[in-house]
């Protein structure tokens, strides 16, 4: 049989699991990048949606949620819902994320974001949904990646909802606090740096340009819903794909479980590449706990998708 054209039942089974492996539940849970044959056979189903997470931009030099342990790391997210009602939240919230913006903003596409957009010009894959706020699959080239979370490189007016850029914004923060940036300060995750509260407390944000509204960032915050809109768009992706490929993403939260739990529903075979167990685990054929960039470059290369 032609290696671009398998069938479901190509996806290992447990039973096909070399010897050493770890597999668990009937996952084909393997260890090596010899061990991509089957995800190289998903894939080559052609049609494949990717849902990718903050493990496939960790080698960006961007820090993900919970690592190989699944323990949230220290420090706790902004909601919504304090950062809306609490103008002292609001000046923590900018004055971490100005002090980590340059950082983050520095960031560049790996191996793994790369390797994905290859897929994607190859037919391989036909969508990406992100549940990261970096922007990196777009700076890859992919162009069909919906931002489910948003993105740190847009900012909206909570009051006229004026939308505008990150990069426009932090003139003016650097403006109002000339000297504020620490460069020894540590990345966090969500973009933002760890910083002692006296020196919050004489931080000044910055209002909207044209009303003098509340500036947020463009993207979802605990709390907070996905507009109804991206959230059906995504299913609708789902619904029309031949299989559901994860990367990267512990999916705790049910904002990305929910489409693993969607995938599953209809029989899609469904591959998870993590370094460390998902939530959706269970609902795999395949589970590969390997390193993002090398993985997705090696079964790139084996689909030919140079």
């Amino acid at each position: 049989m032609d290696a671009s054209e398998p069938t479901a039942s190509d996806v290992p089974e447990a039973s096909e699991r070399p010897a050493g492996s770890s597999g668990r539940d009937g996952l084909a849970d393997v260890g090596g990048l010899a061990d991509v044959a089957g995800l190289v056979r998903l894939l080559g189903r052609r049609g494949a949606v990717v849902l990718s997470g903050a493990g496939l931009s960790t080698e960006s030099g961007i820090p993900d949620y919970r690592g190989a342990t699944g323990r949230r790391r220290s420090g706790t997210p902004m909601t919504y819902q304090e950062f809306t009602v609490s103008e002292a939240a609001r000046r923590r919230y900018w004055a971490r994320s100005h002090t980590g913006w340059p950082a983050f903003a520095r960031a560049r596409p790996n191996a793994g974001h790369r390797a994905v957009e290859r897929l994607c010009r190859s037919g391989h894959v036909t969508a990406v949904i992100t549940q990261n706020v970096d922007g990196l699959h777009h700076a890859a080239g992919t162009r069909e990646a919906v931002e489910l979370h948003g993105g740190l490189a847009r900012v909206v007016c909570l009051d006229c909802r004026r939308t505008s850029s990150r990069a426009e914004l932090d003139q003016r923060l650097d403006a109002l606090n000339r000297g504020f940036r620490r460069p020894d300060a540590v990345l966090r995750p969500d973009g933002d740096a760890q910083l002692p509260p006296d020196l919050v407390a004489g931080f000044r944000v910055a209002p909207c340009a044209d009303c003098g509204g509340v500036l947020k960032p463009d993207v979802v915050f605990f709390g907070e819903n996905v507009p109804a809109t991206r959230v059906d768009h995504c299913y609708d992706l789902v619904d029309t794909a031949r299989s559901l490929v994860v990367l990267g993403s512990s999916l705790t939260v049910l904002s990305g479980l929910r489409f693993v739990r969607r995938a599953a529903r209809a029989q899609l075979p469904v591959a998870i590449v993590n370094q460390g167990a998902t939530r959706g685990d269970d609902l795999a054929a395949l589970r590969l706990d390997l390193p993002l960039g090398p993985a997705m470059t090696e079964a790139a290369r084996r689909l030919g998708a140079a």
